[in-house]
Order: C-alpha cells, then sequence, then structure tokens
C-alpha cells in the first residue's frame, strides 16, 4: 500500500467512473448511428459537459493503466494486452489509492486488466471492494474459471470477489452493475470511488436475447448514404456483429439508467461526479462518425472515444473542444476531490476543471502520444504525435527518412484523409524530433525495464493460479498447445503442491519438467489420459526466476493451460 499525505474536505464528492470495452466513438445515438438505443446515456450526454476530442490509447489495458494513474502506461509497466505485458506495477499510485488517503471507500466492478495476482489486482492496488473477471475479456484464455463455458461464458460467471472466487447467476453487464449499485447503497453516508467498469460490449460478442431481438432485423450499413463522411466496408459478418454490440450497448444503457436512479433515490445525485467513456475505438468495422481506423490504429477511429463528466456543480450542456486524454482523469479528480496528487511519480496528465469552469481557460498546447504494436513499442510502427491541430503518424521503418511518415491537419481534415507531409517536411521534422524524446523516455522507464513480478508464495495469495494473459516467451501465446512460454516470478521459499492443466487431455507416459530459475524438477506421468498432471512436494527455495513448465510426450512439447502453485509449508 503507498502511504500519502493528502488534505480533506468537510463535503467531499462521492466520484463513479464508467468505462465500457471496445465501444467505439459511433456506438451512441448521441455521436450520430441511428441504429443504436441508447437514450440514457443520449440524455446524460446532454446533460454533462462532452469533451469532443478526447483520446486514449489503440487498447483496453494501456487505456485503464493510464485511467488509474495519469501516466503513459509504458511508465508503469503496461506494455500489451497480454503476453505477459498486462501487469501494473506495485508502486504506481491508482486513483483508488489516491482517495483512501482522503477516507473514500473504493471499488471496482467488471473489468481489471492490470494483473490477475498478488500484488497487481485491485484489493492491492487500493480497492475495498472488488468484483472482476480475470485477464482481458470474460471466457479469454486468462480468465480460467469461464474460458470452458465457451459461448455462455457471459452468463452466470465464476468472479473474483476480493480475490476469492465466487459464482453469480445472470448476465455479465447486469451482474457488475447491480454490485456496483449495492456499494453505493453500502456507502450513501460517506465518501465513495466507485468503478464501473464494463466488459462489454468486447468480443465473444453474448448479449441476451431481448437485446439482440432488437437488432436482428436492421442493416447497420444504411442510412448513411448521404452522410458525406467516409463509411467502413461492412461484411455480413461485421454487419452480424454490429448487432451484436447495439445490443449489448443498449443493456448497458439500461444498466446506466438503473445507476442513475439509485442515486436519486439516496439522495445523493448532487454530491456525485459522474463520467463515462469507452477505451477504445470499436474492434469491428461499423459506423465511427467517419473516422480512420478502429481499436489498435493510432488514426483517431482507434483513439478517440466519448467522453462525458456531469455533477450539478458544472454548467450542463456544454461542450469542449480541446484535445484531453485518459492521463488527465487522476489529475482532474484529485483537484474535483480536494485532494494532493502523487508526489512520487510523474503524471503525464492535467486537471480538466479549468476546461469545465472557463470558457476560455489559460491551457497550453501539449503532445499526446499514442502507439500499438504487441509485446513492446516498435519505433515508427503504428505510432503517432499529436499537438494542436497537427498529428505525425508512423507506420513505416525505424531508419526511413520523413516522407515515408503521414502527417494531418486534424483540424481541416479530421478523417485523417489527406496527408500534408510532403509541403510541410520542416514542421514534421520537429515533431519527429520530439517523438523520439518521449519515445526513449518512455521504453526506458524503470517499471518497463524492470518488469513486475508475481508473487508466489506470499500469504496474501496462495495458491496462486498463473494464466495464459500473463505467460511471457514466444509473442501470441494464447490457446496453442505447442509454444514457448513462461511466468516472471519472485518465488518465497517453501514446500510446494503444483497442479498443471492443459487445454486438451494429453497423453501419458511422457516427462513433466518444471524449471523454476535453477530448480529443474522431472516427473514420468504414468496412467489415463488426463487433462492434468500434479507435482507435490516440491521444495522452492527465495528467487526472482522463470517459470518454465512443459510436458514432453509423442515428440510434442506442450505448454500447460494454466499452472496452480500452493505454498503448503
Amino acid at each position: 500500500m503507498v502511504h500519502l499525505a493528502f488534505a480533506q474536505t468537510p463535503k467531499q464528492p462521492n466520484v463513479i467512473v464508467i468505462i465500457t470495452d471496445d465501444q467505439g466513438y459511433g456506438d451512441l445515438g448521441s455521436t450520430g448511428n441511428p441504429h443504436v438505443k441508447t437514450p440514457v446515456l443520449d440524455k446524460f450526454a446532454q446533460e454533462s459537459v462532452r469533451f469532443n476530442n478526447f483520446y486514449v490509447s489503440p487498447v483496453c489495458a494501456p487505456t485503464r493503466s493510464s485511467v488509474m494513474t495519469g501516466r503513459y502506461s509504458l511508465r508503469t509497466g503496461i506494455r500489451d494486452t497480454y503476453n505477459g505485458g498486462a501487469t501494473m506495477a506495485q508502486n504506481e499510485v491508482t486513483i483508488a489509492e489516491m482517495l483512501k488517503q482522503a477516507n473514500y471507500r473504493t471499488g471496482i466492478f467488471g473489468k481489471w486488466h492490470l494483473g490477475d495476482n498478488y500484488p497487481f489486482r485491485p484489493n492491492d492496488q487500493g480497492f475495498d471492494e472488488s468484483v472482476i473477471h480475470l485477464a482481458g475479456g470474460m471466457g479469454q484464455v486468462g480468465d480460467v474459471t469461464n474460458y470452458f463455458k465457451g459461448d455462455r461464458s457471459y452468463f452466470d460467471p465464476v468472479l473474483w470477489h476480493n480475490g476469492v472466487q465466487e459464482a453469480y447467476t445472470g448476465y455479465c453487464s447486469d451482474i457488475f452493475a447491480e454490485q456496483a449499485m449495492d456499494f453505493i447503497q453500502e456507502n450513501k453516508e460517506r465518501p465513495f470511488f466507485c468503478y464501473l467498469s464494463f466488459n462489454a460490449p468486447h468480443t465473444p460478442l453474448q448479449v441476451p436475447d431481448k437485446y439482440y431481438e432488437m437488432y436482428k432485423d436492421i442493416d447497420p450499413a444504411s442510412g448513411f448514404d448521404h452522410d458525406g463522411r467516409p463509411f467502413p466496408h461492412m461484411s455480413e459478418k461485421d454487419k452480424e456483429d454490429a448487432r451484436k454490440v447495439y445490443g449489448m450497448v443498449t443493456n448497458i444503457d439500461e444498466n446506466m439508467g438503473k445507476l442513475l436512479d439509485t442515486l436519486d433515490r439516496l439522495n445523493i445525485a448532487d454530491n456525485t461526479i459522474i463520467i463515462f467513456m469507452t477505451d477504445n475505438g470499436p474492434q469491428q468495422s461499423r459506423y465511427i462518425a467517419g473516422m480512420r481506423g478502429k481499436k489498435g490504429s493510432v488514426y483517431r477511429g482507434g483513439v478517440r472515444v466519448p467522453f462525458f463528466i456531469k455533477n450539478p456543480a458544472f454548467k450542463a450542456d456544454k461542450e469542449v473542444e480541446t484535445a484531453a486524454a485518459h492521463i488527465d482523469l487522476l489529475p482532474t479528480i484529485a483537484e474535483l476531490c480536494h485532494v494532493d496528487l502523487p508526489k512520487s511519480k510523474k503524471v503525464d496528465g492535467r486537471s480538466l476543471v479549468p476546461l469545465i469552469n472557463s470558457s476560455n481557460p489559460k491551457w497550453p498546447e501539449r503532445y499526446l502520444f499514442f502507439y500499438w504494436t504487441r509485446r513492446y513499442p516498435e519505433l515508427y510502427n503504428n505510432i503517432a504525435l499529436q499537438k494542436g491541430d497537427y498529428k505525425l503518424v508512423g507506420h513505416t521503418s525505424y531508419d526511413s527518412p520523413i516522407t515515408e511518415f503521414e502527417l494531418f491537419d486534424i483540424k481541416k481534415d479530421p478523417y485523417e484523409q489527406s496527408n500534408i507531409i510532403s509541403k510541410n517536411t520542416e514542421l514534421a521534422k520537429t515533431f519527429k524530433t520530439d517523438l523520439d524524446a518521449l519515445y526513449y523516455e518512455l521504453i526506458s522507464s524503470e517499471n518497463l525495464m524492470h518488469p513486475p513480478r508475481i508473487e508466489i508464495g506470499n500469504a496474501n495469495e496462495n495458491p496462486t493460479i498463473l494464466n495464459r494473459n500473463d505467460a511471457d516467451g514466444e509473442r501470441g501465446i494464447w490457446n496453442q498447445e505447442e509454444i514457448y512460454g513462461k511466468w516472471n516470478v519472485k518465488v518465497n521459499a517453501g514446500v510446494y503442491h503444483i497442479k498443471l492443466k492443459f487445454i486438451k487431455p494429453v497423453a501419458t507416459g511422457g516427462n513433466l519438467l518444471f524449471e523454476a530459475g535453477n530448480v529443474v524438477t522431472r516427473k514420468k506421468v504414468q496412467g489415463p489420459i488426463t487433462d492434468s498432471i500434479e507435482m507435490n512436494n516440491v521444495y522452492l527455495p527465495d528467487m526472482e526466476c522463470e517459470i518454465l513448465p512443459y510436458y514432453l510426450v509423442d515428440k510434442k512439447k506442450i505448454f500447460p493451460f494454466w499452472v496452480q502453485m500452493e505454498k503448503i509449508n
């Protein structure tokens, strides 16, 4: 736990941050989508301060780390959405930790995606109450409790309540909203921070029949013939995906209505700050208000999202055109809640309060940095720097001349269709110089140079389950059987029972090798075909090391789906 000293005030506002997963800028009625039904969110937007040029990272874990810390994700140790790169360093100071020092109760409900094991879980990073799924998506390979449910992983899931598995009944978005409302009810007499982090409409696109029925007969590509903005090609699969996404979004909209009603019923709406945003662009092709790109892209379609902030103290129905970003949430909340920023960390963002309160604030221009490639950022590949009206984009080699980059005037060309670099090479060179400086600063961050390690054998989490989302090694580890993988860990000395689970049953007669640093343990496996193998009474010393388990059989080297390690002595 990070200990900080903060000022307090007698009447501190409650804070609710609502973030959805893979809901693009165009997946709202208020942003011009004629198909999706979002009456609650549309009304909420009209009653809020709307930031019309709000930016995030192209993918989810980097966005979430920036939201939580006010820092670019690479500073926090987050460099990927899996492949062992979605673990945020425990030395980071989260919004929850910041507000707890000001006597706030803190809760998270839904998606965390910043570390599934001690000391990186929400309950290790400042949250008093947490009900979450594992990994980056429910039913994905890292979500060990729901993966094998297949196309029903969003229904009746097994979630993690304060670090302990617990079965729930219903649809995931309803569950997370209900848990958030219970938390609000329980803490209505004191200041609270509620982080409602829906996993929808992320894949797999599972939606209750009631909501799918609303959209099953629509053509999501229709209604834009005279729009005048670029519109992406939609395959039949894209159209079917859009129908499901819109159903999932309408479900979120209804849950948003229930949450707002709860605040009114408890008479605390007047002292509650509510933020709604999404984490990146859409994963599939559909309406995105004419912008170029989607999830994973540094073009605006991948990084521009809706952002609404509401409080009765603010002027309602206000639009802000100044560029803002995910890194600005922590400093904004700090100012609104009258707490000091963390002193031990460089905060990249700045408070948005001047933009909220003034029509002509002193707001100097600044650079915003975007990147996305697997494992680590690749110099000049899907990378961008934006300042004022201009944006430099690289989709090229590390040694390319400036003329192979793209430069856009996003005020005149908001859809990024016209590359103006040939007539503005000197301006582009200035941007590239600053891009280089920031890139090298970020990749040299302490938490990136010395990646966070899962702690094994700690009393705060025993047993520990090492999942595929956090497996490092070969690029793109997912649900393959034969692939090189490992986990970076810190082991507390002791005797361990170890269980290895495989995706498919494996033939016996082979050898299981469990490597933990310089300790290598081999076991001959006999008996019937099985999908799990145990190694009991294995002694491991104190060490920081890599765990490399694999099963050798029939000329195959099979990597386990997950590994459970329980310290028994």
